[in-house]
Order: C-alpha cells, then sequence, then structure tokens
C-alpha cells in the first residue's frame, strides 16, 4: 500500500474512532452535581438515534417509615404512585449538529418538564442546562461513575432490576 493511501485509510480510522468515542460520551451512569441522584443516559427510540436518562440511585429513596418515595406530583393521576427510583427523567433528546443533545426533563418535585440541553466536551463530565425560559437557565456538571452504589438499579430498562421508561422516548417536537 502506497504511504498516501496509508496514511488517509489511518486518519479515517482514528477519525471513526474518535467520532464513536465522542457519540457515546453522553451515555452511562452519571453522578449529579449535587450528589444526591445517579442517571443513566443510553440511547432509546425506535432507531436508537435518540437519548433517554432515567434515576437508577438515589441517596434517599423512601422516606423514615421507610415508604418509598413516589412521584405524588405527577400531572398524570395514574403515575403519582409510581417510586421515583427507577422512573424517566431525560425525555426523546435528539442531537443537534454541533453533538449536543436538546429534549425535556421530569422534575418530580413539582411534577413539571423542562427544556434541556445536555453535551460532554470530556468522557468523564456531561453538562446539563435546564431552563424554565429562554433568558432562566441553570448548568450542571454531572460526573460519570463506573462503579456501582449500594442500591443502584442495574437491570436493563424494563427488566427485572432495572429503570422503567414512560413510552415518551419518541422526539419531543420544539
Amino acid at each position: 500500500m502506497n504511504h498516501t493511501l496509508r496514511v488517509s485509510v489511518t486518519l479515517v480510522s482514528v477519525g471513526l474512532s474518535l467520532t464513536s468515542a465522542m457519540a457515546a460520551s453522553e451515555t452511562g451512569v452519571w453522578l449529579t452535581e449535587d450528589g444526591r441522584a445517579r442517571i443513566r443516559t443510553e440511547r432509546c427510540g425506535a432507531n436508537k438515534a435518540l437519548l433517554c436518562g432515567y434515576i437508577v440511585w438515589a441517596q434517599k429513596t423512601a422516606s423514615d417509615d421507610g415508604k418509598p418515595f413516589v412521584d405524588v406530583k405527577n400531572p398524570d393521576p395514574s403515575r403519582r404512585s409510581r417510586p421515583l427510583l427507577g422512573h424517566q427523567l431525560l425525555m426523546g433528546m435528539s442531537s443537534t449538529e454541533d453533538g449536543h443533545f436538546l429534549g425535556k426533563i421530569y422534575n418530580a418535585s413539582n411534577g413539571k418538564s423542562y427544556d434541556v440541553e445536555m453535551w460532554s466536551e470530556d468522557p468523564g463530565r456531561l453538562n446539563v442546562r435546564g431552563c424554565l425560559l429562554v433568558a432562566l437557565c441553570q448548568t450542571q456538571s454531572w460526573t460519570r461513575v463506573v462503579d456501582p452504589a449500594a442500591g443502584q438499579l442495574l437491570g436493563a430498562t424494563n427488566a427485572a432490576g432495572g429503570p422503567r421508561d414512560d413510552g415518551k422516548e419518541e422526539k419531543i417536537a420544539r
């Protein structure tokens, strides 16, 4: 193989490896900035083109009397008894040309969903920016974790010992 062709093949291989690493950097398990929860992000949707996220661990999952925390403020009355541990937090996040993801994040403390943008500039960190309105945004930095914590859900989504999807993995219209 001549030198030019060998260099071109090497550059294409390196480019494909970097693209794969960048595409995979948003998936994984992340410790929230305040350390109170771990969120598992994974590909979802019919063709796995979207990104969804689930609470797979929480610092506190039950009240002092041992009752699991449930989604009491959910606008859908049928979901108000579901445990917060394992529920879907990030819905239908689609990728943008600049490698960011846009979608919705659900806040169980008030039962509302907000616009959210996520991106990773470092394989060990995920930037998460949530907005009430265009001018009222806050960004957090979540840290990748690889060792499971005691009580962390490890099963596949919708399987025993795993989180549950909300059936909202489809791309959300913006």
